[in-house]
């Protein structure tokens, strides 16, 4: 159980997809608890379950069997609608691709997830630039993803997970695509948003000198977790 207010909370979690007659386990009676306040990397080789794990925890796909518990609520008894205002206030996701709206500017990007959360234009501009000042690029407001070099890329993409101030972030290898340089800088950011945010922090990466920036380390082979503890890498 973690020190401080728990946000996640996995109960037996299993998944296994069907293909015809055959199935594959993918995850096996999993069990975690992540506290407020934490920041918990998450390794282990391909196939090891790793990212369908992050992708439960994201509420994109859903366990065959066991329960998550997300900030006190079980995911699998949500309506559609209360699952994705669920979402929406309390996770925010960085991924490797960046996945920025190619036709979109930096500001436009970050502003995003405020016009799903039905707020004026306004009050998006203005939090938007806010964020993009935070990241130290209010100046490239316009830029479109093309103009911007990788690391800008993640920035905005981080920005925009702060967009609606949310509990966690869900961060899946956000410097796979990047220089060690780069990789720093990015990794600086998140250290300082749970520093001084207290902002949670989960994060799947395959590299050592990535997950030491971590608290907590959880390591995972063959769908089952071998390692949850001090970062040992």
């Amino acid at each position: 159980m973690p020190p401080n207010p728990e946000l996640i909370r996995i109960e037996n979690l299993s998944k296994e997809y069907r293909n015809g007659p055959q199935s594959v386990q993918v995850l096996h009676d999993i069990k975690l608890s992540i506290g407020a306040g934490e920041f918990v990397a998450i390794m282990g080789p391909s196939g090891s379950g790793k990212s369908t794990f992050m992708n439960i925890l994201g509420c994109l796909d859903t366990p065959s069997s066991g329960r998550y518990f997300l900030n006190g609520r079980d995911v699998s008894t949500l309506a559609s609608d209360e699952l994705a205002n669920l979402r929406n206030a309390t996770l925010g996701f960085v991924f490797q691709g960046f996945n920025l709206l190619k036709r979109a500017s930096a500001l436009e990007n970050v502003a995003l997830p405020l016009l799903y959360a039905d707020i004026g234009v306004a009050a998006r501009t203005q939090r938007a630039l806010a964020l993009l000042e935070q990241i130290g690029l209010e100046a490239r407001r316009d830029a479109r993803p093309n103009e911007l070099s990788g690391g800008q890329q993640q920035r905005v993409a981080i920005a925009r997970a702060l967009a609606n101030n949310p509990q966690i972030i869900l961060a899946d290898e956000p410097t796979g695509n990047l220089d060690s340089h780069t990789s720093q800088e990015i990794m600086a950011i998140f250290s300082r948003l749970n520093q001084e945010r207290g902002i949670t922090i989960v994060l799947v990466t395959h590299e050592a000198d990535i997950a030491r920036y971590a608290k907590r380390l959880v390591r995972f082979v063959d769908g089952k977790i071998v390692h949850d503890g001090a970062v040992d890498v």
